[in-house]
């Protein structure tokens, strides 16, 4: 199966970038939204994401790899259908991309960001994670 991408969005006060990089890696939990679990359950190992501060900068400021697939969120109720996944940080982008100018780029209009804003974990079709990947080549992508 080729590889997938994703975007997922956590408030830099709560857990940040610099969290991530310096814990080497992450337990992606606290997630409650349906849609956001059933992507969590599609990731497989070696999946990438952009790690996306939400509320704060809102932003896109690093990549991270899946390393381990969908499991029971240990932070909720026991029983619950809520699931983590761990994660490990890659790369931050050379330039953080701005959820303004992803909003302002046409090739990026039918993003799961745009479309549908409150989901905190997001599909990123290939030519979108492309796309934002040269954005991020240059400042205010």
């Amino acid at each position: 199966m080729a590889k997938q991408y994703w975007l997922m969005k956590s408030e830099p006060d709560a857990y940040a970038w610099d969290q991530l990089v310096h814990d080497g890696t992450g337990m992606w939990d606290g997630v409650r939204n349906h849609t956001a679990k059933l992507n969590m359950m599609a990731m497989k190992v070696g999946d990438e994401a952009f790690f996306y501060h939400s509320n704060i900068g809102k932003e896109c400021v690093g990549i991270m790899r899946v390393t381990e697939e969908s499991f029971p969120d240990p932070t909720a109720e026991p029983g619950s259908p809520w699931v983590v996944v761990r994660v490990a940080p890659v790369r931050a982008l050379t330039h953080p991309v701005t959820l303004a100018a992803i909003k302002a780029d046409p090739k990026l209009a039918d993003m799961d960001l745009i479309r549908q804003s409150r989901l905190s974990v997001g599909r990123v079709t290939p030519d979108e994670w492309k796309h934002i990947l040269k954005k991020s080549e240059k400042a205010e992508g």
